[in-house]
């Protein structure tokens, strides 16, 4: 992407100066953009969702766990038609089974599981724009007001699951709560709290006035671990966390692992039996309105 907008600004620069954006204004061939953004982030993960078993993609998505998110961004843009983006978001993620309490006896039990999380997110991205209506031939002196685009990219975020016990959040990566690590399941590695994820979305960009635009942009991360809520796979025995973990890691590890006796004391979990499920990784996405202030215009 950044090769690209290199080789862009040297094409331009053999060529002209500058060219018209309309017929007041007149621009260099690659112009900045400087913006921010507020809007809403959600995730997809083995926690809460709809009613009956869980879901792939949106079937399983709850509104209810939407919070706010932010940005910043400076975005470097040629003719209007191609662009690459340095962005850093901010928000957080969360899911709860309690959110499936009035239809838990119809379905597989979610609700009695018990588990919950929250994580703060942060995200640096690079990604590129595609702006089609501009890549195809129109009037240089009528620019299109509104834009549709699509965006795909590569980020590096950074996540840390927690869980409220007794009024206290506690990090739940640290407890490998499903045997991370430990020889007894080997298959079950520790996850990273900072890892790369591709995204990609589409939005749409209607220009103000010749100085700045506003978008309005769905981008979604795939990511590469199904931890993102500390829930994969199954239980263990929790006298493994005794183990290998310290004592007061140990202590946390197994009130966390297994919730479902604060429901139902009567409750016999067994080592193996469904916890999460690892057919699919955890996701995250950002409905955003952004706003962006250009560099570059000048008066004919």
């Amino acid at each position: 992407m950044l090769p690209l907008l290199a080789l862009a600004i040297c094409c331009s620069s053999l060529h002209a100066q500058y060219y018209f954006y309309n017929d007041r204004y007149y621009e260099n061939a690659v112009v900045v953009e400087l913006g921010g953004s507020f809007g809403v982030m959600n995730s997809l993960t083995d926690l809460g969702g709809k009613k009956g078993v869980g879901k792939g993609f949106i079937k399983d998505l709850r509104w209810k766990t939407a919070t706010p998110t932010g940005s910043v961004h400076v975005t470097g843009m040629y003719k209007n038609a191609i662009a690459a983006r340095l962005e850093l978001t901010f928000g957080s993620v969360k899911g709860f089974d309690s959110i499936l309490k009035n239809v838990s006896s119809l379905f597989t039990g979610r609700y009695e599981r018990n588990l919950s999380f929250k994580s703060k997110i942060m995200e640096l991205q690079l990604a590129a724009e595609i702006h089609p209506l501009y890549i195809l031939k129109f009037d240089p002196d009528n620019p299109p007001p509104v834009s549709p685009y699509a965006v795909v990219g590569i980020g590096y975020f950074n996540f840390n699951p927690q869980a409220n016990l007794d009024g206290q959040w506690i990090n739940l990566q640290p407890l490998h709560t499903e045997g991370q690590g430990f020889r007894e399941y080997r298959d079950r590695q520790p996850y990273k709290l900072s890892q790369f994820n591709i995204t990609a979305g589409m939005g749409v960009k209607y220009e103000l006035n010749s100085f700045a635009n506003l978008r309005l942009e769905v981008l979604h991360r795939f990511l590469n671990t199904d931890y993102l809520d500390d829930v994969s796979t199954t239980y263990i025995d929790p006298s493994l966390f005794d183990k290998y973990l310290s004592p007061n890691l140990a202590y946390f590890a197994a009130q966390l692992n297994n919730r479902k006796r604060e429901l139902n004391p009567a409750d016999e979990t067994m080592p193996g039996e469904k916890r999460g499920d690892p057919k699919g990784n955890d996701a995250f996405f950002t409905i955003q309105l952004k706003i962006g202030v250009v560099i570059g215009r000048q008066r004919r």
